[in-house]
């Protein structure tokens, strides 16, 4: 990965700047190529020159640092996966002129599709920062996201509390766990302690960048079916009204989705870490229980007491915690009970207005539309590795959907290997 960012230095300013990598099965470098590397040939075809000429048309990997959408319309991967078989594919970005998934996608239709790490991604970005800047994925476009981002608020809520946390700390540390363990090491504090402040922090900077939320900056203002789209995809997944079943919804930020979907609903648990959301659903939907609690951490619910869990763009947060939240919702649901996940996947440009596809790279400002879908699939490797069954992803235009089932418990895997 670092070596195909490396050559990827070869191209010159006025190119995007694109380093690519063949890799055999025995982990040595087979070819080569980076964007301007012969003229104006595409590193494509450079690639392909390179295998005709060395008679290799089978590797074990591709590194490549930005998928890049060629003049032709076309992605220049696919036509090189035409001539050479490769099992994996890692891929840094998209290219910065693509604005949506396409059909023709290989990162998306592709079975074995890896992606580089968030530091080498920052790398990419800050090689090719004209062309990203002057795209569409940068978040300079939705002013709201651009401007209030959740890791500046814990920074800020943290240094209130007197513990100075740098930006490129909190982008190597970007889970509670790890970043409690920065301050002990950098304060010489108790963990009990510097966990407690963390918790504290990313509570308050939520409730901060939540309290006044206005929808009218939220990609629900232009998805007008959202509440359909969520409706649609629970009833094929049950017969039962929602009004009638014993419902956990984790995630209530303002609660604008909350009171479109729940406010008939007499049995409603509403968990949130902003205790203002949860004041405000509990003044809208008064027979609900509110708790202010992490995913992570549901100890005050029983086990095997729910039918529905429902979290709503919620689980792509800055320091959400998937898997131990996915554990606890298997803990407290009952058999045959139903998740429905939802992944955020965009941002609002009201210059337009449209939508900005993806999710912020954390410790930039640009989007990776990719990122969306990554969440999407974690989240469902998570469901198999807890034993969930009846897997499913819908894609809409503003989030990604992830549903399953609880139907043996028995078997269900937390963990690494322990049983429930």
């Amino acid at each position: 990965m670092n070596y195909s960012i490396d050559i990827s230095k070869g191209a010159s300013q006025s190119d995007l700047g694109v380093g690519v990598v063949i890799v055999s099965e025995h982990n040595e470098i087979v070819y080569s190529a980076f964007t301007g590397e012969e003229g104006n040939a595409s590193w494509c075809s450079v690639l392909l020159s390179k295998a005709r000429k060395l008679q290799i048309f089978n590797a074990q990997s591709i590194y490549i640092t930005i998928n890049t959408w060629s003049d032709a319309r076309s992605f220049d991967l696919i036509a090189l996966l035409k001539e050479i078989r490769i099992n994996k594919i890692y891929v840094g970005l998209p290219d910065p002129s693509l604005t949506s998934y396409l059909d023709n996608d290989p990162i998306i239709t592709f079975n074995h599709v890896y992606r580089y790490p968030d530091e080498l991604k920052r790398k990419i970005l800050e090689q090719n920062d004209h062309f990203f800047t002057n795209s569409k994925q940068s978040i300079k476009y939705s002013p709201y996201y651009s401007e209030n981002r959740i890791s500046d608020l814990v920074i800020g809520k943290l240094k209130s509390k007197g513990f100075i946390i740098f930006k490129d700390e909190i982008n190597a540390h970007k889970n509670r766990s790890a970043l409690a363990s920065l301050i002990c090491d950098k304060y010489g504090i108790k963990y009990s302690k510097a966990i407690n402040a963390v918790n504290n922090a990313i509570s308050e900077a939520f409730n901060s960048k939540y309290e006044g939320y206005n929808y009218s900056n939220d990609l629900r203002s232009l998805e007008l079916d959202w509440k359909e789209n969520f409706m649609s995809l629970y009833r094929n997944l049950s017969t039962r009204p929602l009004s009638t079943i014993n419902i956990l919804n984790i995630g209530v930020a303002s609660g604008h989705e909350a009171i479109s979907l729940f406010s008939d609903c007499r049995h409603i648990t509403f968990v949130d870490i902003a205790e203002d959301g949860l004041k405000k659903i509990k003044n809208q939907i008064p027979l609900s229980k509110v708790i202010i609690s992490s995913a992570s951490d549901l100890s005050s619910i029983p086990d095997n007491s729910q039918d529905l869990y429902v979290s709503l763009r919620t689980y792509n947060s800055s320091f959400f915690e998937i898997r131990e939240a996915i554990l606890e919702a298997l803990r407290v649901l009952n058999l045959n009970a139903i998740i429905i996940i939802s992944v955020a996947n965009g941002f609002l440009c009201p210059e337009q207005p449209c939508i900005i596809p993806g999710l912020i790279v954390p410790g930039t400002k640009f989007v990776d539309i990719y990122r969306g879908m990554d969440t999407a699939k974690l989240i469902q490797a998570e469901f198999i590795q807890a034993g969930f069954k009846d897997i499913q992803i819908f894609s809409t235009n503003t989030e990604i959907y992830v549903s399953a089932r609880v139907t043996d418990k028995g078997s269900a895997t937390i963990g690494f290997g322990k049983r429930v």
